[in-house]
C-alpha cells in the first residue's frame, strides 16, 4: 500500500506524514554524512596518500575511473578495519555490476583483503559500503607487521553499459579491535542453528529511518513500519550481543496507485556489522502486490566466526550495532508513483547474551564492539543521533527539571560514544 498523507491519523502519524510530504518538495541528499567528518583527498599515488586515524570519520570523493589511496599506521597486535561508504551523485546511472571496491595492502604491496559491494539487479544507485581488513591470525601470515598500510578505493565497473562518468562522494571510517587475552579458537563454530524462524508477528510501530550510518535509527526486537520513497535509502541499527542471532524480514506493502509493472530487487535490504562491513543482503521484487523476503540465516555473534571460510559468516565476528540499510529502487516510481510505500521490518534477536572475549586494551572508537544496557534502552526508545526526541519526551513526561536534564545528558553521552566518532 502507498502511504497516504491525508487520512485521519494520530499525532505521531501526522508528524511522520509531514516529514514524508516534505520529501517531495525538495531534492534531499542521498546520504547524511557524519557531522564533523573531516575532509580528505584521496591520492592517485601512495607517495601522496593522506593518513587515516582510527576512530575518525572522513569525507572524500572518488573519480569515475582509477583508484585513490589513503594510508594508515598500524601496530603488530590489533585488528584493523576501514569501511568506505560510496555515495553516487544524484542523477547518476550505474551498470548491473557496478559498485565500490576496497582493498588493503602493506607497504610492500602484499594484499591483506579485498571487498566489493554492488548496487544489485535493479541498477538503482544508492549508498553502499565495503571494507578493508588487517587481521592478526595464525592462519594469515601476511600483513601482521607493524607499519604503514594502504587503503585503495575504486569503482567496480565505471565503463560498463549504463554507467555515467560521475564522481562519487565517500565516507571513510577506520576502527581497531584489540587482541584477546587468550589465543582462543582458530576455527569457526561448526554447529549453530541455521533454521530460519517464522517472521516476528505483532502490530507494527512506526520508526522513522535515518539517512546515514551516523544517524541510523535504533531498533530493538519488534515489528517496525516506515514509509520509503523510490530512490531513497533508510538506515537503522540493531544492538546484537555476543551469542545472539539476528533474523530480519522485509515487507513492501501493496500499491493503491493502479499501476502495473515489475521491478527486480525493488527493495534492497543490506546488513552491515559494527565496523560497517557488509554481511548479507536480500532483494524484494515488486509488481504492486505485497511482497516480502528475509535475510539469509546468520550464525550467533561469535569472535571465532572470523575463521569461517565464507565472508558472510566471518562478518558476524563482534558484538555491537548491526546496521540495516533499506533502499527502494528509482524505477518503482515509473510504474507505481512516488509513494511513499509502506515498508515493514520484522526484527528478531534470539538467544541470551553471553560474555565476549577478554580484550587487552580498548577498541577505537571505544565501545564500538560491545552492547550496553544503555544501548538497549536507546534501541527501545528509537532515538537517533542528532535527534532531540529524547529531550522532548522527558520534557513532557512529568519528570522534574533536574531529573530530565540528567536523563537527557545520559542519552546524549551514549549517542556521542557510538555516533560521533570524530
Amino acid at each position: 500500500m502507498v502511504l497516504g498523507t491525508t487520512a485521519a491519523v494520530g499525532p505521531g502519524q501526522a508528524a511522520l506524514a509531514a516529514v514524508e510530504a516534505s520529501d517531495t518538495a525538495t531534492s534531499p541528499s542521498p546520504y547524511a554524512f557524519a557531522e564533523g567528518a573531516r575532509s580528505i583527498e584521496g591520492a592517485r599515488s601512495t607517495a601522496d596518500a593522506a593518513p587515516l586515524e582510527p576512530g575518525t570519520v572522513y569525507r572524500s570523493s572518488l573519480p569515475s575511473s582509477g583508484k585513490v589511496s589513503y594510508r594508515i599506521a598500524l601496530d603488530a597486535s590489533s585488528n584493523a578495519y576501514v569501511s568506505v561508504t560510496a555515495v553516487p551523485s544524484p542523477g547518476s546511472t550505474v551498470s548491473v555490476i557496478d559498485g565500490v571496491k576496497v582493498s588493503l595492502q602493506d607497504d610492500n604491496g602484499a594484499p591483506c583483503s579485498v571487498d566489493t559491494t554492488s548496487f544489485g539487479a535493479a541498477r538503482s544507485p544508492h549508498p553502499v559500503a565495503a571494507w578493508g581488513k588487517r587481521e592478526i591470525s595464525p592462519a594469515k601470515p601476511l600483513c601482521r607487521e607493524a607499519g604503514t598500510y594502504y587503503v585503495f578505493v575504486e569503482r567496480v565497473d565505471p565503463d560498463g553499459e549504463g554507467s555515467s562518468p560521475d564522481a562519487w562522494d565517500l565516507e571513510l571510517v577506520a576502527m581497531t579491535e584489540p587482541r584477546t587475552a587468550n589465543t582462543g579458537a582458530t576455527s569457526a563454530p561448526e554447529v549453530w542453528n541455521s533454521a530460519s524462524p517464522q517472521p516476528l508477528q505483532g502490530e507494527a510501530e512506526r520508526r522513522r529511518g535515518g539517512e546515514g550510518f551516523a544517524g541510523a535509527t535504533p531498533l530493538d526486537q519488534g515489528v517496525w513500519r516506515d514509509g520509503i520513497r523510490p530512490g531513497r535509502t533508510l538506515f537503522y541499527e540493531v544492538p546484537v550481543d555476543w551469542g545472539q542471532q539476528l533474523h530480519v524480514t522485509a515487507e513492501l506493502g501493496s500499491s493503491d496507485s493502479g499501476g502495473t509493472g515489475y521491478t527486480s530487487d525493488a527493495l534492497d535490504l543490506a546488513l552491515y556489522n559494527p565496523a560497517r562491513g557488509h554481511v548479507a543482503d536480500v532483494g524484494v521484487g515488486y509488481d504492486g502486490d505485497q511482497k516480502s523476503n528475509s535475510l539469509p540465516a546468520l550464525p550467533p555473534v561469535d569472535h571465532a566466526n572470523r575463521h569461517a571460510p565464507t565472508d558472510q559468516i566471518g562478518a558476524m565476528r563482534f558484538a555491537g550495532s548491526y546496521y540495516l540499510v533499506a533502499h527502494l529502487a528509482e524505477d518503482v516510481a515509473d510504474s507505481f508513483g512516488d509513494g511513499p510505500f509502506a515498508m515493514t521490518l520484522r526484527v528478531r534477536v534470539s538467544g541470551a547474551a553471553k560474555d565476549g572475549p577478554r580484550y587487552v586494551g580498548e577498541s577505537e572508537p571505544k565501545g564500538v564492539f560491545e552492547v550496553t544496557d544503555q544501548d538497549r534502552q536507546t534501541a527501545a526508545e528509537g532515538v537517533a543521533a542528532g535527534d532531540d526526541t529524547a529531550l522532548r519526551v522527558v520534557a513532557v513526561g512529568g519528570i522534574g527539571t533536574g531529573s530530565a536534564l540528567l536523563v537527557g545528558l545520559g542519552v546524549w553521552t551514549v549517542l556521542a560514544r557510538r555516533k560521533n566518532v570524530v
